[in-house]
């Protein structure tokens, strides 16, 4: 299995997260970096929810038992930033989730073609959580 350095986790406010990280954490080479990323919309609160707080919460302390730290940025622009942070912090490959659906969806296309002129390698999980 190929091992990376730098490893991004994307997570929704979903425990069901918790496959994305564990895969995450078998890619990452020993003395590797995994980074965690949750990305809201500008206007979004969780603070007022407390189911999805509760999510984040777990995912938090998921994050930390694995050595890496969530973080939680607001933004309308998901892709856009996902690829910014990637960018900014070397990441070699970046984790998703399969769509309900199982389709590619429009945020994968976009982050491709965000990071096509990079060597970020995008990896999506299937809902089964085997990679």
């Amino acid at each position: 299995m190929v091992t990376y350095d730098s490893i991004l986790v994307c997570v929704t406010r979903q425990k069901a997260c918790e496959r994305l990280i564990k895969a995450a954490a078998k890619l990452k080479k020993k003395d590797g970096e995994l980074y965690v990323i949750h990305v809201t919309k500008e206007n979004w609160n969780f603070v007022d929810n407390s189911r999805d707080g509760e999510a984040m919460e777990y995912l938090f302390s998921l994050t930390k038992s694995y050595g890496a730290d969530l973080t939680i940025l607001n933004s309308d622009k998901i892709p856009e930033t996902i690829a910014q942070f990637a960018e900014h912090y070397g990441v070699d490959l970046i984790v998703l989730g399969q769509s309900p659906d199982g389709s590619k969806g429009s945020f994968q296309s976009r982050l491709e073609s965000l990071l096509s002129n990079t060597d970020t390698k995008i990896i999506v999980i299937p809902n089964t959580g085997e990679i």
